[in-house]
């Protein structure tokens, strides 16, 4: 387990986001990327019948959308335990494989930081 409080606060930011999107949206997940100029880009699940996107794969893409270059760290909040390899995929393709993905219970607390690679 990580002790949120000793995240760095820019990292504390990011799970503060996911975590307000998902309450926000009602969707099981919430998540939030910082690209490398410090911008942050916040997205919850995406469940249509035609489109469905976890909320850290469409975080990256509204990242992209926008002009990132790169990614400088990513956040999920989410009742899984584990963040899925299309997830990490994504942000790896963005930000390289050791850009740090932090996963973080419904709580908000996080528990689990792996890289992308």
């Amino acid at each position: 387990m990580t002790d949120s409080s000793a995240l760095d606060p820019e990292d504390r930011k990011i799970v503060t986001l996911a975590r307000s999107a998902r309450a926000r949206n009602g969707v099981p997940e919430g998540a939030a990327v910082r690209d490398e100029t410090g911008r942050t880009y916040v997205a919850g699940t995406v469940e249509l019948d035609s489109l469905r996107l976890s909320a850290l794969r469409t975080a990256v893409a509204m990242a992209v959308a926008s002009g990132a270059k790169s990614l400088e760290a990513a956040a999920v909040v989410s009742g899984a335990e584990a963040v899925a390899d299309e997830d990490r995929a994504a942000v790896r393709d963005l930000g390289g494989p050791a850009t740090p993905v932090l996963l973080a219970g419904l709580d908000g607390v996080v528990h689990t930081t792996v890289t992308a690679g």
